[in-house]
C-alpha cells in the first residue's frame, strides 16, 4: 500500500470538505437546517468514500495477479448518493399546508456538495471547484434575481422557504 497514494486521498478529501464548507456558509447564512459543518461532512465523505474504493480496487489487483476483481465504480458513487438522499430527506419540512414545505434547496445543495466531493475523490479538482463556483452563483445570484423578478411581477413573498 503506497503511502503517497493515501495522501493524495487525504489532500482531495480536505479540498472536497473546503469546497463543501464554502457552500455550507452560504446556507449557515440563510439558517438552513444543515449548515456549514454538514456540507463539509458530506463533501469529504464522498471524497473519501471514493478514494478509499479506488485504493482498495488497485490494491486487491496487485495483491492477486492470478484473480481478476472486477468492480464497477459506479457502485460507490451510487451508495454515496443514497446516503446523501437519506440525510437530505431529513432537511426538508412540512408545515402544515401542502404549499408550504422548505429546505428542499438545502436538500438540493447536499446533493450538490456530495457530487462535487466525488469530483474531489476522483482528483478532478478543477471541475469540482467549477462545480462550487456555479452552486453559489444558483444558491445567491439566482436568489436575488428571483426575488427581483417576483417584485416586478407583485407576488407576495410573506413566505419565502429558502431565503
Amino acid at each position: 500500500m503506497d503511502w503517497t497514494q493515501q495522501l493524495t486521498i487525504v489532500f482531495a478529501t480536505g479540498y472536497a470538505m473546503l469546497l463543501g464548507g464554502v457552500i455550507g456558509v452560504e446556507r449557515e447564512l440563510r439558517n438552513r437546517p444543515a449548515g456549514f459543518r454538514t456540507h463539509m461532512l458530506v463533501a469529504g465523505a464522498s471524497s473519501l468514500l471514493l478514494g478509499i474504493g479506488m485504493l482498495w480496487v488497485d490494491d486487491s489487483r496487485q495483491a492477486t495477479q492470478t484473480v481478476r476483481i472486477a468492480s464497477d465504480p459506479l457502485r460507490l458513487i451510487e451508495a454515496v448518493i443514497a446516503g446523501v438522499a437519506f440525510i437530505g430527506a431529513g432537511t426538508i419540512f412540512s408545515h402544515g399546508r401542502a404549499d408550504n414545505i422548505t429546505g428542499i434547496t438545502t436538500a438540493a445543495s447536499l446533493l450538490m456538495v456530495a457530487v462535487i466531493g466525488i469530483a474531489a475523490g476522483l482528483n478532478y479538482f478543477v471541475l469540482s471547484f467549477a462545480a462550487t463556483i456555479l452552486t453559489l452563483a444558483v444558491l445567491t445570484v439566482l436568489r436575488l434575481l428571483d426575488r427581483r423578478l417576483r417584485d416586478r411581477a407583485g407576488l407576495r413573498r410573506e413566505h419565502d422557504p429558502e431565503g
